[in-house]
């Protein structure tokens, strides 16, 4: 059996080099509308990012961690998860993490932003949204022109909350309104802990749930700096910084035909529910021009 030859190999490879490897850059995409249940297109929650967020923090020789956010929110959990999961990760691993948006980091995007150490934009991202919001539709007069008869049989006086096929009462937005800015406040806390000293303006117009450009951003204190991702981590680390990519892992080909035929591989949605579900996403990205 042949030796390896150390030697040879010594007098190939630069000493300096092996002593002294270039550093390295873990890189992880956030793209896509946040939410438990990703049925069509990309999208984050904490279940579909955990691995690749762990693989991140684990890259032989990682100086840092980039995470390049391209999101217009979605579910506050799942938002919160996320963001929490980076910070348990980076204080767990000592290592800085930065945040680029592309087109939009807003509302649960925001947040994901906001878990880096330093955050950067794009003059012309959509940065902000920092609210809450609750979108439905009501059906009541159309399932009254079709003669159809609405039968719903509850345990409990609010079990029918803002039932769509139900008229909307006061006391449902009421009880709406009172979760939804307890929510806020929980996001509000959020960015003043993670923005804690930097934040330029008022909180009115801070928390509005407004979006801006990011050099607006960036004169507001919701960002550090303007920059991409390469250019920013030659500037720290040196023009031989590795960015180091971490992929989504391939699905096996019965997870790939699932949103195609939902109900007769794993009992999902049907085609109605996904129909329904593309258009809430789509909407989601329609509100930032996109």
């Amino acid at each position: 059996m042949n030796k390896f030859d150390w030697q040879a190999w010594r007098e190939m490879v630069p000493v300096e080099r092996v002593r002294n490897p270039a550093p390295v850059v873990a890189v992880l995409r956030l793209d896509g509308v946040i939410g438990r249940g990703v049925r069509l297109g990309s999208g984050l929650s904490l279940a579909g990012v955990a691995g690749r967020l762990a693989r991140a923090f684990s890259v032989r020789h990682v100086k840092a961690v980039a995470l390049v956010v391209n999101s217009p929110g979605g579910s506050p959990v799942q938002s919160a998860l996320i963001a929490g999961r980076i910070r348990a990760l980076a204080a767990e691993k000592e290592l800085p993490v930065y945040a680029f948006a592309e087109d939009v980091a807003a509302s649960g995007g925001y947040m994901l932003l906001a878990a880096a150490d330093t955050l950067y934009a794009d003059p012309s991202s959509i940065v902000g949204s920092i609210g809450v919001i609750s979108s439905g539709f009501g059906f009541t007069e159309m399932i009254a022109k079709l003669g159809v008869e609405r039968r719903l049989h509850t345990a409990g006086d609010r079990k029918s909350l803002l039932d769509p096929f139900l008229p909307e009462t006061d006391q449902d937005r009421e009880r709406l309104k009172a979760i939804q800015k307890e929510m806020h406040e929980n996001f509000k806390a959020y960015v003043r802990g993670r923005r804690q000293g930097k934040l330029n303006g008022t909180e009115d117009e801070l928390f509005s749930g407004e979006f801006w450009t990011g050099t607006r951003a960036m004169t507001l204190g919701l960002v550090d700096g303007m920059g991409d991702l390469r250019t920013i981590m030659r500037e720290k680390f040196g023009d031989k910084v590795k960015l180091r990519m971490i992929a989504e892992p391939r699905r096996r080909w019965l997870g790939r035909l699932r949103p195609l035929f939902p109900t007769a591989i794993d009992g999902g949605d049907t085609w109605a529910d996904q129909l329904v579900d593309a258009t809430e996403r789509r909407a989601l990205w329609a509100r930032f021009g996109l």
